[in-house]
């Protein structure tokens, strides 16, 4: 497997001048919020977002202006929506640092969030990108609507496999899409490829997810035991659905049981994953997996061979064998 190094090599130069284009576009004239700013810049993560956006932008017609005021819309929107996300969870970490809310509480965390928001809202407008804030805005939808499904679904656990995979296209899928299509658009290019770039996107998001989800089935290096978060927080994911869809009426109703009200027994929730595992249910999501990351490399395929093809490629197979 590629590192991610080696993937980002056709548009290095690119996503350089990217990290000083977005530190920009955060910035403001009121102390407190370029101090926040500024330790969220120190935050950022593998950067999968914006190399999407450039090396779709490089198959597409090529990177230029646009390309980077799209790959800091959709920092800014995903950031936002993060920080949000950190306040509604109560989570106190993101990526090993401490989130926005642990640190300046919830009142600011919001505002910082509506702040960013705003920020990529005119840097749309002040320069005429109505296609790019039509595409990221309708990602940023999705994405609220995925989640609102996912939590009314966790309330009663009646998800079937294809209310599943509507949750994962909304939830995760949407974005990848959004920055996909978004390169596509900077570039210039025609509504044909913006549309094969954005179902690219998705496959790859969908396969994407998969692989995040068969994570709660290996094992913590904390604790070498399988991590099972998805249980404890009532998420129902593919292999768990798996199991259900091929248990009887009374299996099924003991396998509710524990994720509804025995979530939190650490026994009963080990003895559920290893039923995961028996019903054959990690064999069956991956091979979901590579169906999907499948059809993402063969609609790669209809595009003339470049290094910028050729990253993609790899960058599709990053997301389904990579680590954590």
């Amino acid at each position: 497997m590629a590192s991610l190094n080696e993937i980002k090599a056709p548009v290095e130069h690119h996503i350089v001048e990217f990290e000083k284009k977005f530190r920009d576009s955060m910035k403001s004239s009121v102390p407190l919020l370029d101090r926040i700013t500024a330790y969220l810049v120190k935050r950022k993560g593998k950067q999968i977002r914006p190399l999407f956006v450039f090396l779709t932008a490089e198959i597409s017609g090529g990177v230029n202006e646009t390309t980077y005021r799209a790959a800091s819309l959709i920092e800014l929107l995903h950031t936002a929506t993060l920080i949000h996300d950190d306040v509604v969870d109560d989570s106190n970490e993101r990526r090993g640092f401490f989130s926005l809310n642990a640190l300046w509480k919830n009142k600011i965390s919001v505002l910082v969030g509506d702040f960013l928001l705003s920020k990529g809202l005119l840097l749309s407008l002040e320069n005429n990108d109505y296609e790019l804030l039509r595409i990221v805005s309708d990602a940023t939808r999705e994405m609220s609507e995925g989640e609102l499904l996912q939590i009314e679904k966790a309330r009663r656990l009646d998800i079937e496999e294809d209310i599943y995979f509507e949750i994962i296209r909304k939830k995760t899928a949407s974005l990848i899409a959004s920055c996909c299509a978004s390169g596509a658009t900077s570039a210039g290019a025609d509504k044909e490829t913006v549309a094969k770039l954005h179902r690219f996107g998705e496959l790859t998001g969908i396969a994407f997810q998969i692989k995040d989800d068969l994570f709660d089935y290996s094992k913590s290096l904390e604790t070498g035991k399988p991590n099972g978060i998805d249980i404890k927080e009532k998420k129902m994911t593919l292999p768990l659905i798996h199991l259900l869809n091929n248990s009887g009426w009374l299996e099924k109703r003991k396998i509710i049981s524990t994720v509804k009200h025995y979530n939190d027994n650490a026994a009963r929730v080990s003895s559920l994953i290893q039923q995961v595992k028996d019903a054959g249910g990690i064999d069956y999501a991956e091979k979901r997996m590579f169906e999907y990351r499948d059809q993402a490399l063969q609609l790669l395929s209809t595009f003339n061979p470049s290094p910028a093809r050729e990253s993609l490629e790899k960058l599709v197979i990053f997301t389904t064998e990579r680590k954590h």
